[in-house]
């Protein structure tokens, strides 16, 4: 027995804080993928290792209740979340079961980039377990994930991990419909070098009373949308630059840090003809993304950005989604 699924990372291009409220995102999955890999295993329990994550070993029994912990349960909460919420059936004994995320960290530092790493991971295992008669994928990706985040986020992150390519989400109903990337818009992904909480953003976010900002946010959310849907390159820069400019005035009326961690001096740096950067997802670190209609100026920015201690990280559009490989598949 061998099973290998695997999921592709992302970034929010739009709609970061917006989708919540309602407004549609524009999320991209890149080709950073988490890979599962699950296979036969001589023993009377159940293992699961992470490497490049933790040197634990995990070992647990498993039955229609659930798993139940004998060893290093607490490096493994993610992985426990999608077990019990897709409740697989192992028909083949007991399982080795090897959590693969070592595409989303530097090389030489090995510090986690921020391009969805767990959500990939929680879409890879349960794509994995439903080939062992779990639960459906989505369902068990976004219900897990949700459950692991303590009732936080809008799943855009699982969406876009199981669908690929570029997608416009909508929270309501965890809607995706795919899109495509206008042609001479160029893009490049910038890491700060530093971490951002996501989890404590969005907590923080969470019950904070409307405001004007957060109605012009949408608005701006909404505009991006239909700039992107008609691949209309230049108006896609100059609606995201005006997205910038509504996520920070609602970054200034929450207080959330968005814009920090070097992410401020470069979105002013960049503001000009034809040239937008703004930072993605929760913000405060993490990563961001410079759009431009000219291959020169965004070549420029790079080395703006770089002077700046940020890393353009080398990535494309991933258009594979949730995927169950052959086994003799690379």
């Amino acid at each position: 027995m061998q099973i290998v699924a695997s999921a592709p990372g992302k970034f929010v291009l739009s709609g970061e804080y917006a989708v919540l409220d309602g407004a549609p995102a524009i999320c991209v999955a890149v080709d950073r993928r988490a890979v599962v890999s699950i296979k036969g295993h001589d023993g009377d329990h159940h293992v699961v290792t992470a490497p490049g994550f933790s040197s634990v070993t995990g070992r647990f029994s498993a039955d229609a209740n659930g798993l139940t912990w004998l060893a290093g349960g607490r490096n493994f909460r993610l992985f426990e979340t999608v077990w019990n919420v897709s409740r697989p059936l192992s028909k083949e004994g007991s399982l080795a079961i090897s959590l693969d995320t070592a595409e989303f960290r530097d090389a030489g530092s090995g510090q986690k980039i921020g391009l969805g790493s767990s959500a990939a991971l929680t879409v890879a295992i349960a794509t994995a377990l439903s080939s062992m008669d779990g639960a459906a994928v989505a369902q068990v990706a976004h219900s897990a994930h949700r459950r692991f985040q303590d009732g936080s986020g809008s799943g855009v992150d699982i969406a876009c991990s199981i669908a690929g390519g570029i997608i416009e989400y909508r929270m309501e109903d965890q809607h995706s419909t795919p899109l495509e990337w206008p042609d001479g818009l160029y893009c490049s992904v910038l890491w700060s070098g530093v971490a951002s909480a996501t989890q404590g953003k969005l907590k923080r976010f969470r019950g904070q009373p409307d405001s004007s900002s957060r109605d012009q946010l949408g608005e701006a959310s909404r505009a991006m949308v239909a700039a992107f849907a008609m691949r209309d390159a230049p108006a896609v820069v100059t609606e995201l630059g005006k997205y910038t400019r509504a996520l920070q005035r609602f970054d200034e009326v929450h207080g959330l840090g968005i814009f920090a961690a070097g992410h401020a001096a470069l979105a002013e740096r960049a503001a000009g003809d034809g040239l937008v950067y703004k930072p993605c997802g929760a913000g405060g670190g993490d990563i961001g993304v410079a759009l431009a209609t000219s291959r020169a100026s965004l070549a420029s920015f790079e080395k703006t950005a770089a002077r700046s201690g940020f890393t353009r990280l080398e990535l494309g559009v991933d258009p594979r989604g949730a995927t169950l490989h052959d086994k003799d598949e690379p």
